[in-house]
């Protein structure tokens, strides 16, 4: 337990060094179409990483977290809007739940 505050200090040292090294150390513009288009999807790519597996594990019935994320993929696909794509997803997990849990 003694050594909490060093591994903190590793820990904030660390996010630091990796925030801030490519700030100082790219300078020039990055013109690589491959580079460009990895850092555009990088953003989209972790954040469906980290919401996928949350969507299927959200409810108690995974059929039911796949029938919300199915409606959620359509509407959105559609161009809905976030809160009609949230809440029409919410109320389809909600009435599978009702339906599929006896």
């Amino acid at each position: 337990m003694h050594n909490v505050y060093g591994y903190i200090l590793v820990m904030a040292v660390v996010t630091y060094l990796i925030r801030m090294l490519p700030l100082t150390l790219i300078r020039k513009d990055i013109n690589s179409r491959f580079v460009k288009s990895f850092l555009y999807y990088v953003p989209y790519a972790t954040l469906a990483a980290m919401t996928f597996p949350a969507i299927l594990h959200a409810s108690d019935d995974m059929r039911a977290s796949i029938a919300g994320f199915a409606v959620a993929l359509i509407l959105s696909f559609r161009k809905k809007s976030l809160l009609t794509v949230a809440v029409c997803a919410c109320a389809v997990v909600f009435v599978a739940e009702l339906f599929l849990i006896p």
